[in-house]
């Protein structure tokens, strides 16, 4: 079997950091903003349940590239998902990270 290309690999990356660590923190604690100090127990606890790509440098990679994709910001110690993901927050839903991309994408039309 071929290995993935970087893009690939780093999509792969992206989408498991979104849907394991970002997304369900924010519906856990109903909120569109977390702290670093948030955002680390959680991810200490996704590290400690396994996985595959359950590394605190993996997940570290992927919320970087997460926040060079405009998905989520950060300003000093706090992140906040896109504005066009709030509603999704709102409701409880199930934001999976291709809903993500297109959310944030549309709003560069």
């Amino acid at each position: 079997m071929a290995e993935k290309g970087k893009h690939a690999s780093g999509t792969d990356i992206r989408r498991y950091a979104w849907s394991e660590l970002v997304w369900p923190l924010v519906l856990e604690l109903g909120d569109a903003v977390f702290t670093r100090e948030q955002y680390h127990a959680k991810r200490d606890r996704v590290v400690a349940a396994g996985g595959p790509g359950a590394t605190v440098h993996k997940l570290s990679r992927g919320l970087a590239s997460l926040l060079q994709k405009g998905i989520i910001y950060r300003e000093d110690d706090l992140y906040c998902i896109h504005y066009r993901l709030i509603p999704y927050m709102r409701l409880g839903a199930v934001c999976d990270y291709g809903t993500a991309v297109r959310e944030v994408k549309h709003r560069k039309r």
